[in-house]
């Protein structure tokens, strides 16, 4: 009788992907619904994906709320969170742009 080998995370990269992206996706609309869940700018409210979290002082910034800032503890992304307000993508881009200010 052999041995069963051990599992790998070449085995289980698929289901480690899928639980990352979901939790990524559960970070994110936790921390859309802490900041009030529509842009602070024109009162979009409709999808999650098109929100971003705009630092109103960079030079605070720990790090940036995008996907790869997610992998963080629910405390720290909240902490960093407080730092920024919620705005529309389009929004978003109009600040960077000089188009709108806040």
């Amino acid at each position: 009788m052999t041995r069963k080998e051990k599992r790998t995370y070449a085995d289980r990269a698929e289901y480690l992907k899928k639980a990352v992206t979901e939790r990524r996706r559960k970070l994110k609309q936790m921390l859309i619904e802490h900041k009030g869940g529509v842009c602070v700018l024109c009162g979009y409210k409709k999808y999650a994906g098109a929100f971003d979290l705009h630092h109103l002082d960079h030079s605070q910034k720990e790090f940036g709320l995008s996907v790869r800032g997610l992998t963080r503890s629910w405390e720290k992304l909240k902490a960093e969170a407080d730092k920024c307000v919620l705005v529309c993508a389009n929004c978003h881009r109009e600040i960077h742009g000089g188009v709108l200010k806040l």
